[in-house]
């Protein structure tokens, strides 16, 4: 399957539903729209899953703190979403251990604990009815003082009385899980583009929306494509987007928390350490990729979401937050690489974004007198392939059309076709072990599934792709695949977004200059293109100052 950019090859086509949006919640839209029989075109501005949908913790859970606001119909559609991406994506999520340190001076707060550790484990009733039996999560523990330090030799000891572990799912790559949404819609007959930005909508009659204007990043050719509804599902720029078709500013305004990241050497086990800010809040340590990421921040940020970067003082914010609740000390020189997003939340929410949910509002614009829009605002991750299915169902009662029944929660997505990951990796090291290092097989066959004998093939019939690029064994073929199957088309998509080569921080000169060469040559980039690559990548890795 080589994924196409529809923009370059429209041939006024008429669809059905236009999705404007290629993050998690319009890659998720796309398919349950597209599997139950839609003709679908998704038009993403940037590349697909780049913005919010990348700026993640990589958790799929759900969502212990919303218990506090009482949200108890959340918490339990997000348990329930959680177990279902555990089962239709099983290469991408796995079970992952928490733990809360407790301390007497909260000696008020332990029975809140209790309750809610309870609750969390009554609302996942149904969290071992896995496919693959290895995705089942036992309930909570209670862990000693000398356990939790042995398990967690660096939690901060003074005043310990115990610990409570939990278990939720680790996202490994939130990036390709969301473009496996897009390659899943892709496999139904939808018309994806990335770098393809709406830059207004195509009324038919009085205020109904009959399509949208759409240029090509890329080649500057701006398109009209055709349907009868449009769905809006920009998230952060969701209401920037609806403000297109109105002639006031819509009522329906996002708000925008900002959520910041950084990534250090290792500091703590194979738990999720959840620290309690002094404060208020939460800091989570997590493990990955042999590192630990740690975030995230949670405060509103009233700036156009075009221009966030972040910032030197909310790294320091991260840092401080460690240094003041774990008993390992990091610095600033410490910060292996950094990443910042905004998430939207719905306008009507409560006061302060950490305290605010992350439920999501479905609205038909036609309250608004636009016709032929539907906005989403709102949502989490986790919920984004339940949303998307209450989404169609209101797109089915808009089109008066009576669509296949839905079947998303009960099919793989593309590439995750795997009934038992243990016998799939065992058959995988079996057939390539011979060829490639042990971590090579291990990550390449998580990351791409079912899909990965193309990337391995890749390598074995040209060896110049078989080099090692990461301390986990990626290979250069990757680079071949994003570009040549899964429609990369910048530096940052191939390093960030389609391989891990570049998540954990600059790669090698070395490696990036091979990474540049081929991605040069399959692009035709010529030298300036190939100076704004390097440039935009370099400006990238480079911390605030």
């Amino acid at each position: 399957m080589k994924l196409k950019r529809y923009i370059e090859e429209h041939k006024n086509q008429k669809f059905d539903l236009i999705i404007i949006g290629g993050g998690i919640t319009g890659a998720a839209v796309a398919y349950s729209a597209s599997s139950r029989g839609l003709k679908v075109a998704l038009f993403e501005k940037k590349d697909y899953g780049g913005a919010t949908s990348a700026a993640t913790s990589k958790l799929i859970h759900g969502g212990l703190r919303y218990l506090a606001n009482m949200e108890f119909k959340l918490v339990r559609e997000s348990l329930q979403e959680r177990r279902i991406l555990g089962n239709i994506a099983p290469n991408f999520v796995y079970p992952l251990p928490f733990m809360f340190p407790n301390y007497i001076k909260w000696k008020g707060n332990m029975w809140k604990m209790k309750l809610g550790m309870f609750l969390y484990d009554l609302l996942s009733y149904d969290k071992k009815y896995t496919w693959d039996k290895s995705k089942r999560l036992p309930n909570h523990k209670t862990l000693s003082y000398n356990k939790t330090i042995e398990v967690e030799g660096n939690v901060i000891k003074d005043k310990l009385r115990n610990s409570t572990v939990f278990y939720d799912y680790q996202s490994i790559f939130p990036e390709r899980l969301t473009l496996a949404f897009i390659k899943s819609a892709f496999e139904y007959g939808a018309k994806v583009s990335n770098y393809s930005l709406v830059e207004n909508f195509s009324f038919g009659k009085a205020n109904e929306i009959n399509g949208v204007i759409v240029k090509d990043i890329f080649s500057g050719d701006t398109k009209t494509i055709h349907a009868p509804l449009t769905v809006n599902c920009g998230g952060t720029w969701a209401d920037l987007i609806l403000n297109l078709a109105l002639d006031k500013k819509s009522c329906h305004k996002v708000r925008r928390s900002e959520g910041i990241h950084i990534i250090t050497k290792k500091i703590a086990g194979d738990h999720v350490i959840s620290l309690q800010k002094k404060e208020g809040g939460h800091m989570m340590i997590m493990p990955w990729r042999g590192h630990s990421l740690i975030g995230t921040t949670d405060k509103e940020y009233n700036g156009a979401p075009d221009n966030y970067k972040v910032s030197k003082q909310s790294l320091y914010e991260i840092i401080d937050a460690v240094n003041n609740n774990y008993g390992k000390k990091i610095s600033y020189d410490d910060i292996i690489h950094a990443y910042g997003g905004l998430r939207p939340l719905v306008d009507d929410q409560t006061e302060g974004s950490y305290n605010t949910s992350r439920r999501y509002e479905v609205l038909d614009n036609a309250a608004e007198g636009i016709e032929g829009l539907i906005t989403v605002e709102g949502g989490k991750y986790t919920t984004s392939r339940g949303l998307a299915y209450h989404v169609t169902e209101l797109i089915q009662k808009k089109i008066n059309k009576k669509l296949n029944k839905s079947f998303s929660y009960k099919l793989y997505l593309a590439g995750c076709e795997i009934k038992d990951m243990k016998e799939f990796l065992r058959r995988q090291h079996l057939q390539y072990d011979d060829f490639f290092g042990f971590d090579t097989v291990e990550y390449i066959s998580r990351n791409y599934g079912t899909q990965s004998h193309t990337v391995f093939q890749i390598a074995q019939e040209n060896s110049e792709y078989a080099d090692v690029v990461s301390h986990d064994g990626e290979l250069l073929s990757e680079v071949v695949y994003a570009i040549k199957h899964e429609s990369a088309m910048t530096l940052k998509d191939i390093l960030l977004r389609r391989t891990g080569i570049g998540t954990l921080g600059k790669p090698k000169e070395e490696i990036l200059q091979k990474v540049i060469k081929i991605a040069s040559e399959m692009l035709n980039w010529n030298e300036d293109r190939k100076q704004e690559e390097y440039n935009s990548i370099i400006e990238l890795y480079t911390l605030p100052s």
